[in-house]
């Protein structure tokens, strides 16, 4: 079941980032998003969700496909997983601490480098395909022992249901 959303908020050459206090991927760095309420549409969740996190209000999001997981091999997860723009110029002053962790800037360079063990496991994979093609995907994740074993892109062929209100 889809019951997540994730938010990448691009300025520039930078995506806001959360680092979280509080599991999962605590101490981790990660998009903003989470929970979608019961009758919520995914962008209404992705949108309340940067509101309640960051205190940005956004206009827009462009939906960029699901990100899924298995753990251990059984319990499945999964995500909505959206990305939004800002003017360069945008003034949303970091670091930033908050009830769900640290907020700052992280430019897309530091998140993609393959020495950046501080960021979730899968983010520089996905964050990749969001940026880099408009094709929408599954990322299918499978981790073992709360590591990153395998992670696989499927193109989506029909839009999921239940992303607008």
């Amino acid at each position: 079941m889809i019951s997540y959303t994730i938010c990448l908020i691009r300025r520039g050459d930078s995506i806001l980032l959360l680092n979280r206090q509080a599991a999962p991927w605590m101490g981790a760095w990660n998009g903003v998003g989470g929970k979608i309420e019961p009758g919520e549409a995914a962008e209404a969740s992705v949108l309340r969700e940067v509101s309640e996190e960051t205190g940005i209000t956004l206009d827009a999001v462009s939906y960029k496909g699901l990100v899924t997981w298995r753990e251990n091999g059984g319990h499945y997860g999964g995500m909505h997983a959206f990305l939004a723009d800002v003017p360069v110029d945008f003034a949303y002053e970091t670091p930033l601490g908050t009830d769900e962790g640290i907020l700052d800037w992280k430019t897309i360079d530091w998140i993609l480098h393959p020495n950046n063990y501080g960021i979730t496991h899968n983010l520089p994979h996905v964050l990749k395909r969001m940026l880099e093609e408009d094709t929408l995907y599954d990322h299918r994740c499978v981790f073992a022992d709360n590591k990153l074993v395998s992670i696989e892109s499927v193109k989506l062929s029909v839009h999921p249901e239940n992303i607008r209100a």
